[in-house]
């Protein structure tokens, strides 16, 4: 298939998600999985066209998430992060790891696989999502009691990190046949990553943001147009160095979110469409790579395991997070411990282990795409009542804004 046809495709594919979008909104259906529906059901056989493609696939994933956590960070408060981060900060890192750990032990009890297979499966599952968690609170307009969603909004953007690094070593583990890691190692590799990610965003983005306020330029348009580069450029370095990309895109995006003074409107409207974007491309992509007629072999199997993701393993690993955090009220622990939203992430990180060939990682990238629909459906849909059941949402500060 030509360049040419393969962009005209896309697009199309592109315009008739947007065309879907306003009456899914009416009916309550989350926009990632109309774009998803119409990847999955165009591009497995129909029009004498099949795409199938991993690598390629899990490419466009992580530059698209790439995008999407930049954007999150740029519409995120420096306000915000200080009331959240250390909530936050202890929910995306231990709380990955005590959702993977709780998790691992309930699908080796469920499922017929090795230990080590259920550790990277669970890892898969163990972070939120933060396109997700981001287009579902702007969609819903939410604004809740407790900084409840500056929260979840914090932690879906920082909690790649451990997932990830966790997926590729136990990706590595499962094909050398060994299940001996070093603690110590896996630790410092983890700080390494994070520490770089968060300085090379840092300094990038403060560079940005005093070559923009010094300059003035007098064209507005060329400040998005720079911020990107500068986005690519602060991104791809932390990579470079060994430092976790997608962190790196959020601290780069709060940087310069929060310190340019010129410009902030024709920015703001340049990168959410880029992020609708990279939503439309990546949710059509994935669903291109999904096989229905391959869904029905893991369907039942998936039921089970997902609702105890759900209501044991998140719960679970959110309670034990917030036992440090005393003041916090049991509304806001119940609420965040049930939102633990899926989307994209969980199927991009399931492409790893699938791409280099893990025994059973296809199926498992079936059953993280049961577990993205179960979580929209039901955590998706709970976001509003669950919170106005609990007392959580501001209401009149929402009308009075």
């Amino acid at each position: 298939m030509t360049t040419e046809m393969v962009m005209i495709g896309i697009s199309v594919l592109i315009v008739i998600g947007i065309l879907l979008h306003h009456p899914s909104r009416t009916l309550g259906i989350p926009s990632l999985l109309i774009f998803m529906g119409v990847g999955l059901s165009l591009g497995n056989g129909e029009f004498n066209f099949v795409y199938d493609n991993l690598d390629q696939t899990a490419w466009i994933g992580g530059l698209a998430l790439n995008v999407i956590v930049f954007v999150g960070g740029l519409n995120t408060s420096t306000d915000k992060i200080k009331v959240a981060y250390k909530e936050g900060g202890v929910l995306a890192s231990f709380g990955v790891i005590f959702t993977t750990l709780i998790f691992a032990a309930i699908l080796y009890g469920l499922l017929d696989f090795n230990l080590i297979t259920c550790l990277l499966f669970a890892a898969i599952v163990s972070s939120t999502d933060a396109a997700a968690v981001f287009s579902i609170l702007e969609s819903k307009k939410l604004k809740l009691k407790e900084q409840t969603d500056t929260v979840l909004e914090f932690e879906s953007a920082t909690n790649d990190p451990v997932a990830m690094l966790m997926v590729i070593v136990l990706t590595d583990m499962t094909l050398a046949s060994h299940q001996a890691v070093a603690i110590s190692a896996l630790s410092l590799h983890l700080a390494s990553q994070i520490l770089v990610a968060i300085v090379v965003g840092f300094l990038i983005g403060k560079l940005a943001v005093l070559l923009l306020n010094r300059i003035s330029l007098a064209e507005f348009g060329l400040i998005p147009v720079f911020v990107l580069a500068s986005f690519i450029i602060a991104t791809y370095s932390a990579e470079m160095l060994g430092g976790n990309i997608l962190l790196a895109s959020y601290i780069a995006g709060v940087v310069i979110g929060n310190g340019i003074k010129r410009g902030q409107l024709v920015n703001l409207h340049f990168f959410n469409s880029l992020s609708w974007l990279a939503q439309a491309l990546m949710f059509i992509v994935l669903g291109l790579q999904i096989f229905p007629q391959t869904l029905m072999n893991v369907f039942w199997i998936s039921i089970i395991p997902g609702l105890l993701l759900i209501l044991v393993a998140r719960p679970l690993a959110v309670q034990l997070c917030y036992l440090p955090f005393v003041k916090a009220s049991w509304k806001k622990r119940l609420f965040i411990s049930m939102i633990g939203l899926k989307g994209a992430t969980p199927i991009v990180f399931a492409l790893i282990p699938a791409a280099a060939g893990v025994p059973g990682a296809i199926e498992i990238v079936h059953m993280v795409f049961f577990f993205v629909l179960m979580s929209v459906f039901i955590q998706g849909g709970a976001i509003a009542p669950l919170a106005n059941k609990l007392g959580l949402e501001q209401k009149e500060q929402h009308k009075a804004e």
